[in-house]
């Protein structure tokens, strides 16, 4: 792995920020506050490419390394992790319909999805499979020439704002093998929503659970074959995590500007802060610690776009210790900010929510030791 961007990954960045900038974050504060789905600031994200930056080019996708992919998120999420946040899960399920749907599935949405003029959710999670997503209940009945849905998702992120879910049921058997893949359209009858769910962060993006009742889907909107489901989730979770993983990064580093820029205003004792050795030492801590954890995403966002056969531990490490990181580091500049760090007129306290979840979503950190150790431990694998 190349540690130093070249040309065409800096230019992306560069857009990135200017996007971040220009367009998040003058309003982040207030779709956080006010618990806005951004849709205008996603269809100028998607007239960048930035709604397709890693979904197959013949579906207008820009069909972008994972890695390339990392940098545009972690510029975003340094002014607005929230609304970056559902920008990545709308990448994975556009990702999805391009990589396995049927030919009239990407016809008729790839456009739309890459473009940002439609948007999507992901449907995994349910009120009683969390961790364990194999062992989830919702059902996909085949009937002629179509399927019909039962069951109900929960934690959908983007739910009651979007226009397709990408829902995972059982097809089959119990277990990771009985699972299939669904692109369903949003307003189809039989699809009810709950309530916006009241979070600590990630406000800017409403989480509502799914519930199915007699949904009619047609055939050729399932993904892949029947039983590649559980597949299709867990490739998905790899990007996931890297792509979460990233978020942290980003809003540690969006958190370590904004704590530079207050040491060097800020006086005390006749002195400005920056000439506290003690605070020195815990900037210099959050600094080395972020950049260990970009380091870490990125080193596994090139393992998955070479298909390493390590991939997926590379991932789980870098989602554990970059969202744990990520976290930690804002909480950090939220002190070296003193009582400002607590006020909604300084961004940190955002930070601080939003980054928070990130240990729990993508599979929590405690699943991330598990896989991890399972590797190491039981399957005899070697990282190095």
């Amino acid at each position: 792995m190349d540690v130093e961007l070249n040309d065409e990954q800096l230019a992306f960045t560069e857009v990135a920020r200017e996007f971040a900038l220009g367009v998040l974050l003058p309003d982040a504060a207030r779709w956080d506050e006010e618990e806005i789905f951004p849709h205008d600031a996603f269809k100028q994200a998607g007239a960048l490419g930035f709604c397709g930056l890693y979904a197959s080019e013949a579906i207008g996708g820009l069909g972008l390394p994972r890695l390339d992919a990392s940098l545009v998120f972690e510029e975003m999420a340094a002014v607005d992790p929230s609304t970056t946040a559902f920008l990545t899960i709308h990448n994975m399920a556009t990702w999805m319909v391009g990589q396995w749907g049927t030919e009239h599935l990407c016809r008729q949405w790839g456009g739309l999805l890459s473009s940002g003029e439609k948007l999507a959710s992901y449907c995994l999670t349910e009120p009683e499979a969390g961790s364990d997503a194999a062992s989830l209940r919702t059902t996909a009945t085949k009937q002629g020439d179509q399927y019909v849905l039962n069951g109900s998702k929960a934690f959908i992120s983007g739910a009651g704002e979007t226009d397709l879910l990408i829902v995972m049921a059982r097809t089959g058997v119990a277990g990771a093998s009985g699972i299939s893949a669904f692109a369903v359209p949003a307003n189809t009858p039989g699809i009810t929503y709950g309530r916006k769910e009241r979070k600590m962060g990630w406000n800017s993006q409403s989480t509502r659970a799914v519930t199915f009742e007699q949904v009619e889907v047609a055939a050729e909107h399932l993904l892949g074959k029947e039983g590649e489901g559980f597949k299709i989730a867990m490739r998905g979770l790899d990007g996931g995590r890297i792509n979460i993983a990233t978020c942290s990064v980003g809003a540690a580093q969006g958190a370590i500007e904004t704590a530079r820029t207050y040491m060097q205003e800020r006086k005390q004792f006749n002195q400005p802060l920056t000439q506290f050795q003690g605070l020195q030492f815990k900037f210099a801590d959050m600094v080395t610690q972020t950049v260990a954890a970009r380091q870490m995403v990125r080193l596994a966002a090139c393992k998955l776009d070479r298909g390493a056969p390590d991939a997926s531990t590379y991932c789980a490490m870098a989602k554990r210790f970059a969202t744990d990181v990520g976290f930690a580091v804002c909480v950090d500049a939220q002190q070296l900010l003193g009582g400002y760090g607590y006020l909604k007129d300084y961004p940190i306290e955002r930070l601080v929510r939003d980054t928070r979840v990130h240990q729990i979503l993508e599979g929590t950190n405690e699943i991330m030791r598990v896989i991890i150790a399972r590797q190491l431990l039981e399957k005899g694998a070697s990282l190095k």
